[in-house]
């Protein structure tokens, strides 16, 4: 390439051009920046070349991991074609700092180049957009730096930056019109603005930037954190690279490994930093750096190495923050959850919503945070949020974050009670409370689930009673979406909070509601203990109300730890509480728990009148939700009785009412004991349909123990529609979820099918084993008439094993069992058993017409 300076003023054309006239000369092999010299004798002497630095990027790293799809978009952005001739093709990469949006630009470029798309080479500039000045490049310092790749002589850039633009746009498109594309790489833009004015004419580009550069007319790419895989594959690949293949810490500890990516919240230049300390000290355990790593105030200075530092990368981004910016910045770390919603931002910065939907957007663009799944909610990357929270308190006074976190306890507080009040059966008009549907309020209550379980935290510490009274008023709500484990804890911190506060009357209260919820959550030994206490202070204080509540969930205990005695004298005292001081609704529920505890205590007649008269009580109050708990109850106390056609019409109106309500939970309930009752009425591929709806609802409500009860069901159904292989299968999946959550009871009758269908398919050595087991369980749970029935279907199988002797002693076991609870009717059905096998035993030629059967 020559340069040539004997005339005023600057040319940029092709060599070999011929001149319209006679006399002319002839270049050839490159392109010619600088004035021609025309002339008919000419002798040039060329200097050497001036080299140019379109072959200068950056090498990229070789442990490159988990970018894949973004780079294959970015290259598919750079492919030849993929814009018109006359289009340039911008790719703007945005990304948290120190999320690789260099790295990854400089992949896609040496990629670009190896597969011969840009075969003039590329040119990269870092504007560091972010840094003070004087390292922060301008556009004309940078055009200056890029002519001069350009091999333009420093006398030939022109003074002004318009100039400048024009004389590079120029250069490229010279370069693109001789097939040799010019590939530019713009990093570190802190705007369109900045980066623009260096935008080819034609050709590519690649701009990096921590904001979002919406202004740039491109395709918008946003680079997001690695897995916790990816970044563990990084971490090992690091200290690999830096210490060999000798350094196996990662694959010798990956659970440490895991924990330490954790805490660099997958965050690229994290890892790399983690990586760097490691290497130093090749002899330092991983446990040891996590635990270096693991007290959160501590982590953004801990991750630091030489000059590279996560707080460093963070500090040029918020200095680019106005005032506005920055106090909300700050303020967000206010919020105690994981995400927060426009409205809640506004709350606590004590703005209109208006205003401070824009900042939001702004500091989005500059990600320093980030939409949090759908629009209008927000979150912060982890180590972003505890950067800003150190902020926040070194500029707590200033902020005002003290007033900001009373603005969002109360609105919190308010907001909460005002949705919870459609699930609450005693508020008769809950739209007045500020939402005008339950669907509207459960899904506020869904979105902000998370930060009013930590805004309790936060308030049970801070202000006890307002941590205390929200988390009294989210109980309905996470009855209805059985969050039992959240509402066991912010019950705890009501219990705590108002002993912190003397308050004995709330002390009541809330252990009532903590030994409701430890019922929920099946942590029935807790729950009796805990009911007891609330019983014990409720009648020193004379709150007769909470002493009732607490007496039938203390029965409810009683119940499923299989004590129906001690339940039925709770249900009785609850009830004459209620039916003494006038509680109506509450009678209804102590008699729809009375009506369970009478199911278990086989007393089917008396419980069919105390779940009718639940009902009636609880449709009179109305209380919805309960009136059909009450009907799923009396449909199972009208299969017992034999009432089949009565049970299926209890059942279908129980569900309609849990549809009306959209307790979606509610109605698997009911749906199971109509599967039973069709089942009865032998309906049995309606049933099997039935069973099947339920497990469905189970799987999408995300119950796993009634996902294994209703298998149950389920494979009980297939076995009287005499499809035994679906059944065997169905069984053992029941089986393996309840023995997962640890549902003993459930667990045995599930075993009990199981070998029903076993016997069905001649596997008899399985069912044995596997009936003895069930036995064995129900036995220890105290069922006494499912123990029976499966020692009964224990004796079919032995007799038909031919092992007669056991087999006369399970039946024998079985009519003892319903000699001594006073069933009747079993101890003849166990009898006649014991006379099949006795008479097998006598004629084992015969054949036996009669399958095992278990109810």
């Amino acid at each position: 390439m020559g340069v040539y300076s004997m005339l005023v003023g600057l040319s940029v054309m092709a060599v070999g051009e011929p001149v319209p006239h006679g006399t002319h000369n002839m270049m050839s092999g490159g392109i010619v920046i600088g004035p021609m010299v025309m002339g008919r004798d000419v002798t040039v002497e060329l200097p050497a070349a001036v080299p140019s630095a379109l072959n200068g990027l950056h090498a990229g790293t070789s442990q490159f991991v988990g970018r894949g799809a973004i780079l294959r978009e970015l290259l598919d952005l750079l492919a030849p074609g993929a814009a018109g001739s006359t289009v340039v093709q911008v790719s703007a990469v945005a990304g948290l700092a120190g999320v690789g949006k260099t790295e990854l630009a400089l992949q896609a470029a040496h990629q670009a180049l190896a597969r011969g798309w840009f075969p003039g080479g590329a040119l990269m500039v870092d504007l560091h957009g972010y840094e003070p000045e004087p390292k922060r490049l301008e556009s004309g310092q940078a055009l200056s730096g890029l002519l001069r790749a350009l091999c333009v002589p420093d006398e030939h850039i022109p003074p002004g930056v318009q100039d400048r633009e024009r004389l590079y746009r120029a250069i490229l498109a010279e370069y693109a019109a001789q097939g040799r594309r010019i590939l530019v790489v713009i990093d570190n833009a802190s705007s369109g603005n900045q980066a623009a004015p260096l935008l080819p004419g034609a050709g590519a580009a690649i701009v990096t930037s921590r904001h979002t550069l919406a202004d740039l007319d491109g395709r918008l790419l946003d680079l997001d954190v690695l897995s916790a895989p990816e970044a563990v594959d990084l971490l090992d690949r690091l200290l690999r690279l830096k210490r060999g293949d000798a350094d196996t810490r990662v694959a010798d500890d990956p659970g440490q490994a895991r924990r330490l990516v954790e805490f660099c919240s997958g965050l690229p230049l994290a890892v790399a930093i983690v990586a760097a300390l490691l290497a130093a000290q090749p002899a330092k355990p991983l446990a040891r750096m996590a635990a270096d790593l693991a007290a959160e105030h501590a982590r953004p200075a801990e991750l630091r190495y030489e000059q590279t530092a996560v707080r460093a990368a963070f500090d040029l981004s918020y200095g680019n923050l106005d005032d506005a910016q920055g106090r909300l910045f700050r303020l967000l770390t206010v919020n105690p959850g994981p995400e927060v919603s426009t409205e809640a931002a506004a709350i606590l910065s004590g703005l209109e919503e208006r205003p401070a939907r824009r900042l939001l957007e702004e500091l989005a663009r500059a990600h320093l945070i980030e939409p949090a799944g759908v629009y209008g909610r927000w979150r912060m990357h982890d180590l972003v949020r505890l950067y800003a929270s150190d902020l926040g308190e070194a500029n707590a006074g200033q902020d005002d974050r003290m007033g900001a976190r009373a603005r969002l306890l109360e609105y919190y507080l308010t907001t909460s009670w005002n949705a919870s009040s459609h699930l609450n059966p005693t508020i008769t008009d809950p739209a007045a409370h500020g939402f005008g549907y339950q669907e509207q309020a459960l899904a506020w209550l869904d979105a902000e689930l998370p930060n009013l379980v930590a805004a309790c935290r936060t308030g049970a510490e801070l202000t006890p009673f307002a941590g205390m009274v929200m988390a009294r008023s989210l109980g309905h709500y996470l009855v209805r979406r059985r969050r039992f484990e959240e509402w066991v804890e912010l019950a705890t911190l009501a219990v705590h909070a108002s002993r912190r506060l003397s308050d004995r009357h709330a002390e009541c209260k809330a252990l009532g509601d903590l030994g409701a919820a430890l019922m929920n959550a099946r942590r029935f030994t807790e729950a009796i203990t805990t009911c007891r206490d609330a019983v014990a202070l409720c009648r020193e204080t004379g709150d007769r109300r909470g002493e009732g509540m607490a007496l039938g969930n203390m029965a409810q205990a009683l119940r499923e730890m299989r004590q129906p005695e001690e339940a039925m004298i709770a249900c009785r005292d609850a009830d004459v509480i209620f039916r003494e001081t006038g509680f109506r609704r509450e009678e209804g529920l102590a008699l729809a728990t009375l009506g369970g505890v009478l199911l278990q205590s086989r007393q089917f007649e008396e419980a069919v009148v105390a779940c009718r008269d639940a009902a009636a009580i609880l449709r009179e109050t109305g209380d919805r939700d309960n009136e059909g708990t009450a009907l799923v109850n009396l449909g199972l106390a009208l299969v017992e009785t034999h009432r089949f056609e009565e049970a299926v019409a209890a059942c279908r109106d129980a569900i309609a009412i849990f549809r009306d309500t959209g307790n979606r939970h509610g109605e698997v309930l009911p749906l199971t004991n109509l599967g039973v009752a069709l089942q009865e009425l032998g309906r049995h591929e309606e049933a099997v349909t039935t069973h099947q709806d339920t497990v469905a609802m189970y799987r999408e409500t995300d119950d796993r123990d009634g996902e294994g009860r209703a298998l149950a069901h389920l494979g009980r159904a297939l076995a009287r529609s005499q499809r035994y292989e679906e059944a065997v299968t169905t069984c053992r999946d029941a089986v393996e979820i309840l023995r997962e959550t640890g549902d003993r009871h459930n667990e045995g009758l599930a075993l009990t099918g199981l070998g029903v269908a076993l016997h069905e398919t001649h596997r008899l050595e399985e069912a044995i084993t596997t009936t003895r087991v069930a036995v064995t369980i129900l036995r220890e749970v105290g069922d006494r008439h499912h123990e029976g029935w499966a020692l009964i279907n224990l004796g079919l199988d032995l007799m038909d094993a031919r092992r007669f002797t056991e087999g006369i002693d399970a039946c024998l076991d079985a009519t003892a069992i319903f000699r001594e609870t006073g069933d009747r009717d079993n101890e003849g059905t166990a009898l006649a058993n014991l006379r099949l096998v006795l008479g097998k035993m006598v004629r084992p030629g015969d054949t036996d017409p009669t399958s095992a059967f278990s109810p």
